[in-house]
């Protein structure tokens, strides 16, 4: 391979990061909205990205559930149904419980560090909720949990979650306005914050469920008084 070949192919794949993590961060904001429709081309020019790198990256997306690939009709974003919604909050409950027991049984100085950056996630979130920043509680909320799963060590949990993370951000995010106990959030954060600083797994992974339990307990019915048949 030239120089110049081995230049474009080191190139390459960045551009492709590039465009899924702008494709990635418009889909959980909310800029490309459930069932937006458009081409690779539409896509690319609303990022300022090219079209190749977002052809690829919508690739990766539609096996992470975020976007279907319609012959002749482009790249639609994926909608949840409340069942959606219901099973991803299934598979957070069991994997945040076992990421909080695992963080619980890392060394004591590990869990330091793991309790001063969870603290300092939840204190950005009752701060937001102060200056009522929905938007920033959420991404504050958003950065607890990815910060908690990864404590638990385990490449392939972390991997999971993230999958089922993004699906649930963009849940979390356009259903805040209809959620009116968003405080209650920070208090059973403290609860998961606690049970891994004393390392005690069992406590830490039933502390981690009761809290997505609850989330969902009070979801799944909002979405059906307001009759949200998509998200």
């Amino acid at each position: 391979m030239t120089a110049a070949g081995e230049a474009m192919a080191e190139r390459r794949p960045s551009r492709v990061d590039d465009a899924y993590a702008a494709v990635k961060a418009a889909i959980r904001d909310g800029t490309f909205a459930p069932g937006y429709q458009a081409s690779a081309q539409e896509i690319a020019l609303r990022l300022g990205v090219s079209r190749t790198p977002v052809h690829e990256a919508v690739l990766k997306l539609q096996e992470e559930g975020l976007v279907r690939i319609v012959p002749k009709r482009g790249i639609v974003i994926c909608a949840l149904a409340p069942d959606d919604v219901r099973e991803i909050y299934d598979v957070m409950i069991a994997i945040e419980g076992r990421a909080a027991e695992l963080a619980a049984a890392r060394p004591a100085t590990e869990r330091a560090g793991i309790v001063a950056r969870l603290k300092a996630h939840n204190a950005r979130m009752a701060d937001a909720l102060a200056r009522g920043d929905m938007r920033a509680w959420g991404e504050a909320d958003d950065l607890f949990h990815r910060d908690l799963v990864d404590s638990a060590g385990n490449g392939r949990i972390s991997r999971i979650a993230r999958t089922v993370g993004d699906q649930m951000h963009r849940a979390r995010m356009l259903t805040l306005h209809l959620r009116g106990n968003l405080g209650a959030s920070a208090g059973e954060h403290e609860a998961v914050i606690a049970a891994i600083g004393d390392g005690d797994g069992p406590a830490a992974d039933a502390a981690a469920r009761r809290h997505r339990q609850r989330t969902q307990a009070e979801l799944l019915p909002l979405l059906a008084a307001w009759g949200l048949k998509h998200l």
